[in-house]
């Protein structure tokens, strides 16, 4: 059948792509360096530098997992390509559904993975937090916000990736107010940092009993959760720090005492707060450690020679400069105006089908 021979031509395209993709990942010196961090965990007194031992076995934990994910790819394009071979020489009709399926499915992970190589940025590879913020419009525009919080964190769920509420603030009837989470994965920042504007909400409201449509908007700010070891001066006397009780998500983590706080950078005007730790003490040092990284990463968008140069202005959230609409009334489509990626099935986007979106951000900025 002409259909084999069109599918082994398409498989051979690939190659180039495959092959490349292995010098891009540079897998000798990741297999190299896992060699010696394996050394490193069977030495005696391994264990005492707790700190020391952990960052040593995630990084092992990457490079492994970037070892075994090509050599998988390696596989499935060997067992791809002896399939199709297989057909041609039995001219076997009722394997071609399976090959089709094998190729979509096999493009769309050696895509993915060439885009990860794409991430090099300084703080790609690290953990995301992720801030929401309802726009004006009172429980509508929460009820929105917290959508999309719920839409990230399906996201993280199906990459394998694991998130933690940082900041919970209930919204008045629905919804939420704001929310702080921190995602953690592979290149989680790096993913999600396309995902960083004002999203823009067009639905009947279900809090409207004259069925009415409404425009609604939420704000999602995303940096890099940055290293301890990265140094920034940050002045006791440019915070401010509030304490107040805990409430919202959380449930039974959240303690409901005067522990959450809430720390203002004076010079900026950029707030950060953690309500979910036991203790007072833990919950300034994780607030600090999203003002630290919040501070670097705007240092660094906007190329500033130091964290003194960062003006509050530009903290400011601008409503109407959406990055994407989500359209539920009276068509149903997801598009974003940067890319011009469009997803008609705003169901599975609302569950957190978002890589077509993060992708095509991804190009557009390699192509630029």
């Amino acid at each position: 059948m002409i259909e084999f021979d069109n599918y082994k031509q398409k498989i051979l395209a690939l190659t180039a792509t495959l092959d490349n993709l292995g010098g891009a990942l540079k897998l000798a010196e990741a297999e190299a360096e896992l060699a010696e961090l394996d050394k490193q965990t069977a030495a005696d007194g391994f264990w005492n530098d707790i700190e020391g031992s952990q960052k040593v076995l995630q990084r092992a934990k990457q490079l492994r997992n970037k070892v075994e994910k090509y050599a998988k790819m390696r596989r499935s394009y060997d067992d791809l390509l002896t399939l199709v071979e297989m057909a041609r020489e039995e001219d076997d009709a009722s394997l071609l559904p399976e090959i089709e399926a094998d190729f979509t499915a096999f493009s769309a992970v050696l895509e993915e993975a060439r885009l990860a190589t794409l991430l090099s940025g300084e703080y790609d590879g690290c953990n995301a937090i992720l801030n929401f913020h309802a726009g004006a419009g009172g429980t509508e525009a929460q009820d929105w916000a917290e959508m999309l919080y719920r839409m990230y964190t399906r996201w993280a769920e199906r990459h394998g990736m694991t998130y933690k509420i940082l900041d919970y603030l209930d919204g008045e009837e629905a919804g939420l107010k704001s929310a702080s989470i921190e995602i953690e994965g592979e290149n989680a920042y790096g993913y999600l940092k396309s995902e960083s504007g004002i999203h823009r909400l067009v639905r009947i409201s279900p809090f409207d009993s004259s069925g009415r449509r409404h425009t609604s908007f939420a704000a999602v700010e995303v940096a890099p959760l940055i290293p301890d070891d990265v140094e920034i001066e940050i002045r006791p006397e440019d915070l401010k720090v509030d304490t107040y009780r805990s409430s919202g998500a959380g449930g039974q983590h959240v303690n409901k005492t005067e522990s959450a706080i809430r720390i203002t950078h004076i010079p900026t005007g950029i707030v950060v707060a953690c309500q979910v730790e036991r203790s007072q003490h833990q919950n300034r040092e994780v607030a600090m450690r999203m003002l630290r990284s919040k501070l670097i990463e705007i240092k660094e968008r906007e190329h500033l020679d130091k964290i003194s140069d960062i003006k509050g202005e530009q903290m400011k959230i601008e409503w109407g400069s959406q990055i994407r609409s989500y359209v539920f009334m009276p068509y149903t489509l997801a598009k974003d105006h940067r890319t011009n990626f469009e997803n008609g099935n705003i169901n599975a986007v609302m569950d957190g089908d978002l890589d077509g979106f993060i992708n095509a951000y991804l190009s557009m900025k390699t192509d630029n």
